[in-house]
């Protein structure tokens, strides 16, 4: 258990448009702003660990900052790298030397990771595995960095969620960017969706 003997807590901690997307049409992300107001550094060193798609894997789980990249950047991409990595995907199965691939049975696998020893979860994404991780009722806490661009296309960041979920926004913060991070828990029992335990 973690340092209060509390289950390990998955948290969706990503950037959002204010018009609700994720990524733009081409999947750019050029909009997303990291600066050390944010304290994103103060977030990796609450994980230990971090759950990505298989194509969010391929894009960023192996990501290396160009040498013209803030120190920040670097720093940041550094920790991350430093963290222990699962990788949901239909296909790739095993282990290699900087992750390990889970197919099937989320539900239990993903109860078995939070019941471990160790610090909080970052459920990175891509799209189809936060809609999985909602839809099972797994996720903990959402932390949502609400940029100020409007985008007008790409890709959303909530899809095909079966069941309204309830929530309780448990902290606000405001950065000289023009970021507002919304934190929110779940709030209610009946938000669990029974749905087909399978990678979207």
């Amino acid at each position: 258990m973690s340092n209060n003997l509390r289950p390990r807590r998955i948290i969706l901690d990503l950037a959002v448009t204010l018009d609700g997307f994720i990524e733009g049409g081409n999947g750019e992300v050029d909009w997303c702003i990291m600066d050390s107001e944010m304290g994103f550094i103060n977030f990796l060193n609450q994980i230990d660990t971090i759950l990505y798609g298989r194509k969010s894997y391929d894009l960023w789980g192996q990501f290396t900052p160009k040498i013209e990249d803030t120190e920040i950047e670097k720093e940041l991409w550094e920790l991350v790298h430093s963290k222990e990595k699962y990788v949901f995907s239909r296909t790739q199965k095993g282990t290699d030397n900087k992750a390990i691939f889970i197919n099937d049975n989320i539900l239990e696998e993903v109860n078995k990771l939070k019941n471990k020893p160790g610090k909080d979860i970052w459920l990175y994404g891509g799209a189809s595995l936060i809609t999985t991780f909602i839809n099972l009722g797994l996720v903990d806490e959402f932390r949502l960095s609400v940029h100020p661009v409007i985008l007008g296309e790409g890709k959303p960041l909530f899809i095909d969620i079966k069941k309204r979920l309830n929530l309780k926004m448990v902290n606000t913060r405001t950065f000289s960017s023009g970021v507002v991070q919304l934190i929110y828990h779940l709030n209610g029992v009946n938000n669990i969706v029974h749905s087909k335990d399978k990678i979207q």
